[in-house]
């Protein structure tokens, strides 16, 4: 219980230096951020798909009075909490808002139900894949050669990339007994993790052939704890160290692309070691197993009334944390408080190299 209260005081300070301000310049000159509904700001407000977050009580809580974003969760996401940390001065805005040269300081290319493979997210409808995300960002790239012009790469190589995909390639193809595309249905679960990484590091490949220098792989979260699966039985511990055995091979794929590009730094962020493969990392937030909005069905309702009590719910609706449980995340993520919060390390190490 000790070290609950220091873990949740080194986060309140640590959010309190944020809210204060950096004086000068942010750590970087900008922030891209690729994913799914974990980071996903709004890139999913105008496709045709379920996947949506477009309306209250989504955003409630979001800096600056209630109203809906198209993030996924109550407020704030990991990824919004990371930027306050660098010291941006905004919040990364998605890719089809961003206009003239607000592309200098980043873009949110993250979209919910999308996945590493292609296929993934099929369900729900319309969706940006990661492949999707990165010819998106190399729209931007050359928007950003036109103002920028030779200044271009050296622009591109000091910023932040955020890579946090996957879990939609777990739990909504690998695991989802209605995945009528089997296509991974061959696959036991240390093949699929295999293909998946193999995938991803293609991916890697093409987004440093894009100038990244700086990037962070943020580890896939204990997913045998959300609500729909650990309401009635406690956290699935076959999903989790599934989980596991893919975010221990990014931990790989980072050492092997340190050592491919030595003018680049690869890190992973412990996702499942911050909040505990049972999620008693999270500390303070006492309701682990029900989400805040959403009981019955998997996400909010449109205009559906929350918990009261926000800041002690780990979980948003069926799928998504709060802002609360992203507060954790985002604090260990930047400045780790364990050795084993991030490989080979922090954030806060890597924006300043």
């Amino acid at each position: 219980m000790f070290g609950r209260r220091i873990s949740w005081v080194f986060i309140i300070v640590l959010q309190l230096v944020s809210k204060l301000g950096v004086q000068g310049e942010p750590l970087v000159p900008c922030f891209f951020i690729f994913g799914d509904s974990l980071s996903d700001s709004g890139n999913n407000d105008n496709l045709a798909s379920l996947a949506k977050a477009n309306f209250l009580p989504y955003g409630i809580d979001f800096p600056g009075g209630p109203r809906p974003t198209g993030r996924f969760t109550n407020g704030r996401t990991t990824v919004d909490l990371i930027g306050e940390y660098l010291g941006m001065e905004n919040y990364i805005p998605p890719f089809p808002s961003a206009q003239d040269d607000v592309v200098l300081n980043g873009i949110n290319y993250a979209s919910g139900s999308a996945g590493i493979r292609p296929e993934t997210g099929y369900q729900v409808g319309q969706r940006v894949s990661m492949d999707q995300q990165l010819s998106n960002h190399q729209t931007v790239i050359s928007r950003i050669s036109n103002i920028l012009g030779n200044n271009a790469s050296g622009h591109l190589n000091k910023c932040i990339y955020s890579v946090y995909a996957g879990s939609n390639d777990f739990m909504l193809n690998y695991f989802n007994p209605l995945n009528f595309f089997r296509t991974t249905s061959p696959f036991i679960p240390q093949q699929f993790t295999d293909d998946l990484v193999l995938r991803l590091s293609q991916q890697l490949d093409t987004l440093y052939s894009y100038g990244a220098r700086k990037v962070v792989l943020i580890g896939l979260g204990p997913l045998g704890c959300l609500p729909a699966l650990s309401r009635f039985g406690g956290c699935s511990g076959i999903v989790n160290s599934v989980l596991q055995g893919y975010n221990d091979k990014l931990k790989t794929l980072a050492d092997n692309f340190n050592q491919k590009y030595t003018d680049a730094k690869f890190i992973v962020i412990n996702t499942i070691g911050i909040v505990g493969a049972d999620l008693s990392g999270l500390g303070g937030l006492r309701v682990t197993n029900v989400p805040c909005c959403g009981a019955l069905q998997f996400v909010c309702l449109p205009f559906s009334l929350p918990c009261p009590n926000r800041d002690e719910f780990a979980y948003w609706d069926n799928a998504h944390p709060t802002e609360a449980a992203n507060k954790v995340l985002a604090a260990r993520a930047f400045n780790a408080q364990d050795p084993d919060d991030a490989y080979p390390m922090d954030i806060s190490h890597l924006a300043r190299l």
